[in-house]
């Protein structure tokens, strides 16, 4: 966590000011970790709200990609003296009118209509073919993320007139194909909400964008910090149909954390995803991140920074070749290896406290860890005097305001058009990042801190 290396250079820069010219060796007895647990803490819940825009040329893509040649088939006719093949012929259109949806579809219909008695076999059968343009008005319904369509068939404009196959041959029959249309309307009409409702099923499109932002990255680079997202439950309003495009609001409850280290792993499980359909849901959201670093990669971390620094004034200098950091009995250990004007390691004992009027971390009960009071007396009695560990206290203040501008800057990108998957795009306002508490664990530091802003998803051209 950078917050603490900063602290903790402050207490290593008046360190160095305060050592004695001549080389002095510390043996000093090393205060134990608490435990070996995991790290274990209160993280809060964040609950982001998402409206989501699905536009009718999205709908009309995934229509199309779905839709190609034969796209019906009755091969039974004896259940309703009807057997048929319907093939779409070219691209269906779609647009919106008064929150209906006109679908215009080109169709090539063939047809076998039974007709006559059963009565002494007096029965015969016909094949029918159809050429040209179908347009249905659908009343839509979106609901469990799918669209869902009630449609009727307004009109049919043929390409070429209507024909029934007699002896071989194709007879034009527009004048008796017209009044008896009620044959085909319904199959039709049904086939194409079948058509709709399976290509408009936007749940499994949620999940994988819900997956793909659950991946933890690499928000900062330097000090090996990465953000990680973990989806508990998601939420979903109906949605409305209009000017040319489905709005629904959609919401996500899910953990927030920022770790330190090896890239976590991505705990995401669709299966345990909970779905819930709601009335409302409100329009901007509430984020809690938990920002955790491990002693073991915060300790790692400083070392690399620090290694071989020399810090100190006139003859009084020391290097620090190792700083460590861990947890006991509720206070944070700080180890201090150095070589200079004093060789070996000293060990601070201290509580970090944050002041929400400054915007300031600083340490709370801070003094030199008591089993090395003795020895440090015996060999560098200046590191005991009082106006040390004040000073120490004094400088051991560092202001979180460049920190928390500096984490919204890094999550800006990724509400500014950010796709996480083709035809998927992300846009939304952060505001700033308000340090909420800080607890010491026996593993590592959790500091927690808190957001608000708003974010839409917008969905148009995906494959």
């Amino acid at each position: 966590m950078n917050i603490k290396i900063k602290i903790l250079l402050f207490g290593i820069l008046t360190m160095g000011l305060f050592s004695c010219s001549s080389t002095k060796r510390i043996d000093t007895i090393k205060p134990e970790p608490t435990d070996n647990a995991p790290i274990v803490f209160s993280n809060k819940t964040s609950l982001i709200s998402m409206p989501m825009e699905v536009s009718m040329k999205e709908i009309e893509h995934q229509l199309n990609k779905n839709l190609k040649g034969l796209i019906y088939s009755d091969s039974i006719l004896n259940d309703d003296k009807t057997e048929m093949k319907i093939w779409k012929t070219n691209d269906i259109k779609l647009v919106e009118k008064n929150g209906e949806i006109l679908s215009v579809i080109p169709l090539k219909i063939w047809a076998k209509i039974k007709y006559g008695t059963e009565f002494l076999g007096l029965n015969d059968t016909r094949e029918i073919n159809l050429n040209g343009t179908i347009t249905l008005k659908s009343k839509a319904n979106f609901a469990n993320w799918k669209l869902n369509t009630t449609s009727k068939i307004e009109d049919f404009e043929w390409s070429e007139s209507p024909s029934i196959l007699v002896a071989g041959k194709n007879v034009p029959i527009t004048y008796i194909i017209n009044p008896t249309l009620s044959i085909f309307k319904g199959k039709v009409a049904k086939m194409i909400d079948e058509a709709i409702n399976k290509s408009c099923d936007f749940k499994e499109q949620v999940l994988n964008v819900l997956e793909t932002i659950s991946t933890p990255f690499m928000a900062n680079e330097t000090y090996e910090t990465w953000f990680k997202l973990v989806p508990n439950e998601i939420y979903s309003t109906n949605a409305v149909l209009s000017h040319s495009k489905i709005t629904m609001n959609l919401g996500m409850k899910c953990m927030m954390q920022t770790l330190i280290g090896q890239k976590p792993k991505n705990g995401f499980d669709r299966t345990k995803i909970i779905s819930k359909a709601v009335s409302k849901i409100p329009s901007d959201f509430n984020a809690a991140v938990a920002a955790v670093s491990t002693y073991e990669s915060a300790s790692r971390i400083m070392t690399k920074n620090f290694m071989g620094q020399e810090f100190g004034s006139g003859k009084r200098k020391v290097t620090v070749q190792k700083v460590d950091l861990w947890y006991k009995d509720g206070k944070m250990i700080i180890a201090l290896d150095m070589l200079g004007s004093v060789n070996g390691t000293i060990y601070l004992a201290g509580i970090p406290k944050y002041n929400s009027e400054t915007k300031e971390i600083y340490f709370e009960e801070m003094d030199y860890v008591l089993n090395t009071k003795g020895i440090l007396t015996k060999t560098a009695n200046w590191l005991l005097q009082g106006i040390i560990l004040n000073k120490i206290k004094e400088n051991c203040k560092y202001s979180i305001r460049p920190n928390l501008e500096d984490g919204k800057k890094n999550m800006l990108p990724y509400l500014s058009n950010y796709s996480p998957m083709k035809g998927v795009f992300v846009n939304g306002k952060l505001n700033d990042f308000v340090f909420e508490k800080m607890e010491l664990t026996e593993k590592g530091i959790v500091a927690f801190i808190t957001s608000t802003g708003t974010m839409k998803i917008t969905i148009d051209g995906m494959d």
